[in-house]
């Protein structure tokens, strides 16, 4: 019999000459590619020291606690770019490095993003996820939304997977596990098409427009769709005072869902598959659907609770519980013994665990840039560039900015975390709203649709291997034209019918 190192395929490294070998076999089985890796490591800790204590890389920003915080946001931005530690333990790192590199004075000002509501709405909206993926509610929900639409051509069937998306941002409360929701749909979907130059412009459209567009446009529209909302809204009640509702985030945000006949044209005008039919597409769909069976007693009773928290989420402003409260209370009605027949371990290995604490960690990153003043300092440094402009041409200006900057960062949430806080001090240097000013421009950074590594669902429509990344360019250049031109003609005076006109600086 072997040992266990052997036997685990490591025997070698019982040899001190092979400690590289042990460091490369590890990464590798993590799943992480060794040289991005290990150079992204080695390069957010030499960048973090070198803003600390060596060289002077930001001279333009002032006091201590100010750079610390910036020296912390290099490290968390090459980690997050490299993908050198999990997101979820940057979550953690991240307040922690605030009190070590003396950035933030106090443990429970670092680790502020925590216990702020908007987290607990969030964590208790992946339980609730959970729940509904364990007992494949959210798979029966997609099937039963595009069986009912009676889906047979690549038109009708892309509006009703783009329909089937949106229903789930209202139980799928992440972009990343919504779009995940979906890559098996729609590959069973795309897998019934042939090969010919047609079906194959079908295939395109359908994974772009129902994986990547849908899963964003539902993502702004519901506060708990979308994890820069709820980032954003913790700023606002943290550093504004200002305390935006899971409802009234809903009737603010719902002009966009006109966005959807825009992308929907630009991606029948670029592929021109409307009219390709679906072959056996719709008795597929029935199949699957059949496979789940009736709709037992146990699932009726978690879409009742589940309903109880949306209607409580909508009714804040009568109940005056805040949402994330009101989260807690419906996920302890879950609990109620035998009111669910699913384990504890089942529900805890379907938790999006990692994504929480990134949201966590990188909230308490912005709460830091708006104490330590780095945020204040930043929208000075940009001040000069959009000084003097109207408020339509900053927009404009700030928008094709931050695609730009866009093009190199994956997550969504760690763009937000880094460029909200820096918006709402901008905002009063130009006398604009502050709230109006940050959701334009961070929602427009939600459509980044240039190249597939902007955003996650992009990743995940990428991997089904049925477009380019031209093919991918070519749609998505006119849609991010669509989805600034939308925000700053149909969002920010719709924001401004409801109480934050961008032209007009917050009250005081």
């Amino acid at each position: 019999m072997g040992s266990p190192l052997a036997e685990n395929g490591l025997g070698r490294l019982q040899h001190p000459g092979n400690i590289a070998d042990y460091f490369l076999c590890n990464i590798r089985a993590q799943g992480m590619a060794p040289r991005k890796t290990l150079i992204g490591y080695v390069a957010a800790w030499g960048a973090l020291a070198a803003i600390l204590w060596g060289v002077d890389l930001a001279p333009a920003i002032s006091g201590y606690p100010a750079k610390a915080v910036l020296a912390v946001i290099v490290w968390a931005c090459i980690i997050w770019v490299t993908e050198a530690i999990p997101v979820g333990v940057t979550g953690l790192m991240i307040p922690m490095l605030l009190v070590v590199t003396q950035a933030v004075a106090k443990i429970p000002e670092a680790f502020g993003g925590f216990v702020l509501d908007v987290s607990f709405l969030t964590l208790g909206a992946f339980i609730f996820a959970a729940i509904l993926g364990a007992a494949k509610l959210d798979t029966r929900i997609a099937l039963f939304v595009v069986n009912k639409m009676k889906a047979v051509r690549v038109g009708k069937l892309i509006v009703a997977l783009f329909t089937t998306n949106m229903a789930l941002s209202l139980v799928v409360p992440a972009a990343n596990a919504r779009s995940a929701t979906m890559l098996p749909i729609i590959n069973g979907v795309i897998g019934l098409f042939g090969d010919s130059p047609a079906e194959n412009n079908a295939k395109k459209a359908i994974a772009i427009a129902c994986i990547v567009y849908a899963t964003m446009v539902g993502g702004i529209l519901f506060l708990t769709a979308h994890l820069p909302n709820v980032l954003m809204v913790g700023l606002f009640d943290k550093q504004l005072g200002v305390h935006i509702s899971w409802m009234q985030w809903l009737w603010l945000h719902l002009p966009i869902v006109g966005l959807f006949p825009l992308m929907y044209w630009i991606i029948k005008l670029t592929f021109r598959s409307n009219n390709i039919e679906v072959p056996g597409g719709l008795e597929r769909i029935r199949k699957e659907q059949d496979g789940l069976g009736k709709t037992r007693g146990n699932e009726w009773v978690i879409l009742a609770i589940f309903t109880f928290a949306a209607i409580m989420w909508a009714l804040e402003d009568v109940h005056k519980i805040k949402t994330g409260m009101m989260t807690l209370i419906a996920l302890g009605v879950f609990f109620i013994p035998g009111v669910i027949p699913l384990k504890w371990a089942t529900i805890q290995n379907k938790t999006i665990w990692g994504t929480w604490l990134l949201l966590c960690g990188a909230l308490s990153l912005s709460a830091a840039m708006g104490s330590s003043g780095l945020a204040k300092q930043a929208a000075a440094l940009i001040h000069p560039w959009v000084e003097g402009h109207g408020w339509i041409a900053v927009l404009l200006i700030m928008m094709a900015a931050t695609q730009i900057i866009r093009l190199g960062m994956l997550s969504n949430i760690a763009a937000v975390a880094m460029l909200a806080p820096v918006l709402l001090e901008m905002a009063p240097l130009l006398n604009l709203n502050p709230v109006a000013f940050t959701l334009l421009i961070a929602n427009v950074d939600t459509f980044a649709f240039l190249i597939p590594t902007q955003v996650v669902a992009g990743v995940v429509a990428y991997s089904t291997n049925t477009f380019s990344m031209w093919d991918y360019f070519k749609v998505g250049l006119p849609t991010v034209i669509a989805a600034i031109l939308w925000s700053v003609f149909v969002m920010a005076p719709w924001y401004a019918y409801n109480g934050f006109p961008i032209w007009e600086p917050l009250a005081k």
